[in-house]
């Protein structure tokens, strides 16, 4: 099968979105799909056999001055049109991948649209209230061009559907069990992480930081634990990083920029605690990366972290409202040695339940899904061929991988 993916994030930039992206990517290619990926930024040109395009980009100043909006440019359709997808993949459509559905629906392409951040959500965190509204039609409107639309939890799939979001799934959550391990445990990289006190007990939170992560509420946490022997590391960076620099400068805090590798699994099994405050995660991809390194999490019940953290089985989940309830867990977890490292030992039983070979196997039948269902409704809908005729510019029905005639791709037969 032939994959054109639009994302609006991708490397140099780490997050959980292009974790997941980077992830299917690898076993797509290990399945034998061939993927043609479209980002902003200053991507590589190939990543697991797939072919990166760059797109060109603005950086989001002042807001978010990381992220990196993707410019439509004709170069893009021509290259569509060269690769020829039997189907379109769009990321969290806001710019590039919004262009990335407009050029499909022009072309004739089936389209899968995957939902991974709640932009309305953050515009609020990030000081844009005014603009949620208009941003949560034009995002349903969107995503509504695509055949299928896919969550990456059960939280995320109602939210979606309380957005107007149609024919939307759920895309199985997944979790890299052998990068993040508790082998991976160091002395080194505890050293760091503690400023040089490793015999202390030592929480982490790893990932972007900027407003919309809540990670204030941390700092309540860290002054009524650093007393009593707690460390707290935070691993990462983001818009927000200088700002929180200044208000932890009076705790046993340590600041250490972006980790990715091996250094970044070291980081999450050479702690205690991993602490997450953030209320706005479709996901929560770090929450699943440090169960698997078998260290347990305390964790906002908001968003999608209940479906990526179990109650008393891989963690301890808290009311965001309720800063004694992150302080319970915490310190159930920092003070109980024997209930931490049961609860640890029960988050990599609940991660080792999961992968990312079944998860991109499920995702391909997602998109044969898409290609069933973009035949079905373009041969039943006598408003589509008018449409098509006046406004389109649709393409030849895709050939398979071999070039033969396309009665072995599903929609075609």
């Amino acid at each position: 099968m032939r994959i054109a993916l639009f994302t609006e994030v991708f490397l140099p930039k780490i997050d959980g979105v292009v974790t997941r992206v980077l992830r299917t990517l690898e076993h797509l290619e290990a399945l034998g799909h061939e993927v043609l990926v479209f980002a902003p930024g200053d991507p590589p040109s190939n990543y697991a056999g797939a072919r990166v395009i760059r797109v060109n980009s603005v950086p989001l100043k002042p807001w978010y001055p990381e992220l990196k909006i993707g410019m439509p440019t004709p170069n893009i359709a021509k290259l569509i049109e060269e690769f020829a997808p039997h189907v379109v993949h769009l990321v969290n459509p806001v710019a590039l991948a919004a262009y990335g559905a407009l050029s499909a629906a022009r072309r004739d392409l089936p389209m899968l649209a995957s939902f991974h951040t709640d932009t309305p959500q953050y515009a609020d965190a990030l000081g844009l209230g005014p603009i949620r509204r208009a941003g949560t039609v034009y995002l349903r409107e969107i995503h509504n061009l695509a055949e299928v639309n896919l969550c990456t939890s059960p939280q995320m799939v109602e939210r979606a559907e309380e957005m107007g979001i149609e024919r939307v799934d759920l895309w199985p959550k997944a979790i890299d069990t052998v990068t993040y391990h508790p082998d991976k445990r160091d002395p080194e990289m505890r050293e760091t992480l503690t400023d040089g006190h490793p015999e202390h007990k030592l929480m982490i939170y790893v990932g972007r930081m900027s407003k919309e992560k809540n990670l204030r509420a941390l700092l309540p946490q860290i002054r009524k634990f650093q007393d009593s022997g707690v460390r707290l590391a935070m691993v990462g960076s983001g818009p927000d990083r200088e700002e929180l620099e200044q208000d932890f400068a009076d705790t046993n805090t340590v600041f250490t920029g972006y980790m990715s590798g091996d250094a970044l699994a070291s980081a999450f099994a050479s702690a205690d605690v991993f602490a997450f405050p953030s209320t706005t995660e479709t996901l929560g991809l770090v929450a699943l990366e440090s169960m698997a390194s078998q260290v347990p999490v305390v964790a906002a019940r908001a968003g999608g972290i209940p479906f990526a953290v179990t109650e008393g089985r891989s963690g301890f989940l808290f009311d965001p409202k309720s800063e004694d309830e992150f302080t319970e867990g915490l310190e159930k977890l920092l003070f109980d040695d024997e209930l931490r490292i049961a609860m640890g030992a029960e988050a990599r039983r609940e991660a080792e339940e999961s992968s990312w070979r079944s998860a991109t196997e499920k995702l391909v039948s997602f998109y044969e899904e898409a290609i069933d269902r973009h035949w079905a409704r373009a041969h039943s809908l006598s408003t589509y061929s008018l449409r098509m005729r006046l406004f389109g510019k649709p393409m030849p029905r895709p050939t398979d991988l071999r070039g033969n005639l396309t009665d072995d791709i599903p929609g075609n037969r």
